[in-house]
């Protein structure tokens, strides 16, 4: 399944070109969905799902990410709430999905379990819970893993969803697929990064020469554009202990 030398996923079922939510709504029907965020940070996702269907509860730790979110113009069928994600605000077999996108590798490692476990309770018993993580290549990952490189915690997290999530579901799917990003210069690359509230990045952290040489290896007639990939893990029906 998984090659920890070279951080390929061998026999995902690649989608191509899509989007978190696309990616979701390929194994399964969003409409009238209950559904949770775990560390939705600014929302992205959630309103993807909400769009195509579900009532979706973001739930955020970083207190200031929750505290924007709070603030924010409300979506009819989008609410927040601010919490760890090993505490869910959420009764049990509450609802139908449980969501961490790109988040579950912000779990400290000795609560990865306790944050899965915590998921499966919340689940309804025909849940589904799907966890979007990177997928350590790509021309964007490049360029952010010079100043920022995550690819321990991902492995982590990886490591965690094949120990504590897919043993507890009758069934599990791993979908990858890819989508492009787009800058219309180096200030905006420099300012989406500095602008995030679960991290401390200074301009001369990101403002070197190696990062603005991958930055312009991106150039294009109509802006500066990078891929990046993602995988998807998606397991359904949790198995309840009898």
């Amino acid at each position: 399944m998984f090659d920890p030398a070279n951080d390929l996923v061998t026999d995902a079922r690649d989608l191509g070109a899509s989007d978190e939510a696309r990616v979701l709504a390929s194994v399964l029907p969003l409409a009238g969905l209950e559904a949770v965020d775990v560390g939705c940070g600014s929302g992205r996702v959630a309103r993807q799902l909400v769009a195509l269907g579900a009532t979706v509860l973001g739930v955020e730790l970083d207190p200031v990410q929750a505290a924007h979110n709070r603030e924010a113009e409300p979506m009819p069928g989008l609410s927040f709430a601010e919490a760890p994600g090993e505490a869910l605000p959420l009764g049990d077999t509450s609802v139908d999905l449980v969501v961490f996108s790109f988040s579950l590798h912000h779990v400290p490692a000795d609560r990865m379990a306790a944050a899965l476990a915590e998921a499966r309770r919340a689940l309804k018993s025909d849940g589904t819970l799907c966890a979007f993580e990177p997928l350590l290549s790509g021309s964007l990952e490049e360029a952010y893993r010079t100043f920022h490189d995550e690819r321990p915690v991902w492995r982590l997290a990886y490591a965690a969803l094949r120990e504590h999530a897919w043993p507890f579901f009758a069934e599990a799917h791993e979908l990858m697929w890819s989508e492009e990003t787009r800058y219309a210069d180096f200030e905006g690359f420099v300012a989406d990064n500095v602008s995030t509230t679960h991290t401390s990045f200074t301009r001369a952290r990101i403002d070197t020469p190696e990062v603005r040489r991958l930055f312009d290896a991106g150039h294009r007639d109509d802006g500066c554009v990078f891929t990046s990939y993602g995988r998807a893990n998606i397991c359904r029906n949790p198995v309840r202990p009898a």
